[in-house]
């Protein structure tokens, strides 16, 4: 058998020259979508990372890890997880407000449930906006307990804020609104499973 060559027939191959990839530049459609998809993940690592904060507030608080919340002292053996927080409230217009909801029972159940609500809600990527709506009025009671613009609390002492309005709870309000406009639940999440719900295809607020 005689061997010819072809000038004009390539090979469905070709060696690399030094200092050029293997693949052609993306298109800019392939390129919007490894962006879209680089923003996905983004939003659901900030969506679990923060769910995280969220759930454990809620477990240190009731079993008593001995982070925040000493050994012993948890919502199970008795201690009030609002009680120490509003109870040493010494600035704002609401100050006198908080040392009466301070221990008080039913304070202790809407704030844990509401950590544990919005904490599992991030973490599922289900009820972003319930979540976005619930968090963004816990942060800003916190927000308004703390008090950021005062200098001073209402003995004369400094109040050692570094800010005079925005705090990490303002931040944390943001992040929530942030996720739920992306529908950061539908990566790493059930966001999609949730969605295609009858009873939440017919009530939207509940995505």
């Amino acid at each position: 058998m005689a061997l010819h060559d072809h000038p004009h027939r390539h090979l469905g191959f070709r060696f690399l020259s030094p200092g050029r990839t293997s693949t052609a530049p993306a298109s800019a459609d392939e390129a919007t979508a490894a962006a879209t998809a680089t923003r996905a993940h983004v939003f659901a690592g900030l969506r679990l990372l923060t769910g995280f904060v969220f759930l454990w507030a809620f477990l240190d608080k009731t079993f008593g890890l001995g982070y925040a919340t000493g050994s012993g002292r948890g919502w199970i053996d008795g201690g009030s997880p609002m009680k120490g927080f509003l109870g040493s409230v010494a600035v704002g217009p609401m100050e006198s407000t908080f040392h009466d909801w301070a221990g008080a029972a039913w304070a202790d159940w809407l704030f844990m449930l509401g950590l544990l609500g919005i904490g599992l809600a991030l973490v599922a990527g289900i009820g972003l906006r319930l979540a976005a709506v619930a968090g963004t009025v816990m942060m800003a009671l916190m927000w308004v307990a703390e008090w950021p613009p005062a200098k001073h609390l209402s003995d004369g002492s400094a109040s050692m804020s570094t800010n005079p309005f925005a705090d990490y709870h303002l931040v944390y309000a943001l992040v929530l609104i942030a996720l739920a406009a992306a529908g950061a639940g539908a990566t790493w999440g059930l966001g999609r499973t949730w969605a295609r719900l009858p009873f939440v295809s017919r009530n939207r607020w509940l995505l």
